[in-house]
């Protein structure tokens, strides 16, 4: 992923090598900054509204001020103009400040996609199953990421390409970046939001769009052997989309007709009207 263009609320567009964070911003000494990902297609930022949303509700679950929506969208759509790529990820980064009291700061950041999305997609993910004691941050969007990004970092080295996390009892939670899916027959199931999970912007989407492929949504407690018995199973974020999963654990699956269906359905839908 190359930065492409920086917004910074309060002064606009600057240069993407232009320092803009203090080393002393509670960021990053602290973790106490809060973050969203979305995806742009065809220049037009998927579900921005929503991702603003979320972004002020973790600001709130990490006790930093509300970050200010409208000027987040104004800058997300300002930046994604000034870079000039049609698909593209945007990170939104909300911070408190420096340690000494300073004000909070907000950013908006441009990025190229990741390489290799859709190889990675028609091969399907390998996920391993890692036993996760979720925080009192779960569900939050906090840049105290690192749990996350260790657990996926140990799942790579293990010869797979992502983690699926699994509470001590066995119930099954999320992927480090991702909502997690199953499939039963003409059933879909997902971790409920009353778990500590993080409620993904793309998962709405999909509760949205599946009825209207023939699939019903549900949404509960699910044991991790129930998930290994089921017919599909994928993943879903913001900039993968929706991920089929070609093993987890010993477990082989075959890529199958719901992750492409919605995959499908997902496309059309962030498609710029005309």
């Amino acid at each position: 992923m190359t930065l492409v263009a920086l917004a910074e609320l309060g002064r606009g567009l600057v240069s993407v090598d232009e320092p803009v964070l203090h080393i002393d911003d509670v960021a990053v000494l602290r973790g106490r900054g809060v973050f969203e990902t979305l995806r742009v297609y065809d220049g037009a930022p998927f579900r921005a509204a929503a991702h603003v949303e979320r972004l002020v509700l973790s600001a709130e679950r990490v006790h930093l001020p509300a970050p200010p929506a409208h000027e987040f969208a104004d800058a997300v759509a300002g930046a994604v103009a000034a870079a000039g790529e049609r698909d593209a990820m945007v990170r939104l980064l909300w911070t408190g400040g420096r340690e000494a009291g300073g004000a909070p700061k907000g950013f908006v950041l441009v990025s190229t996609l990741p390489a290799g999305l859709e190889e990675l997609r028609a091969r399907g993910l390998r996920l391993v199953t890692a036993t996760w004691a979720a925080g009192a941050l779960a569900g939050a969007k906090s840049t105290s990421y690192a749990e996350n990004m260790t657990v996926q970092d140990d799942a790579i080295r293990a010869g797979a390409d992502d983690a699926l996390l699994v509470a001590p009892d066995g119930t099954v939670l999320e992927a480090p970046t991702a909502n997690v899916w199953f499939r039963e027959g003409a059933t879909l199931l997902t971790p409920a939001l009353s778990l500590p999970i993080l409620a993904g912007v793309t998962r709405a989407a999909l509760c949205e769009l599946a009825p209207g492929l023939g699939y019903t949504v549900e949404e509960g407690s699910y044991d991790l052997q129930r998930l290994l018995a089921s017919d599909e199973v994928f993943v879903s974020s913001s900039v993968r989309e929706v991920m089929p999963a070609a093993a987890v654990d010993d477990r082989g699956f075959a890529p199958g007709p719901a992750a492409r269906a919605l995959q499908n359905a997902l496309r059309i839908a962030a498609a710029p009207l005309p």
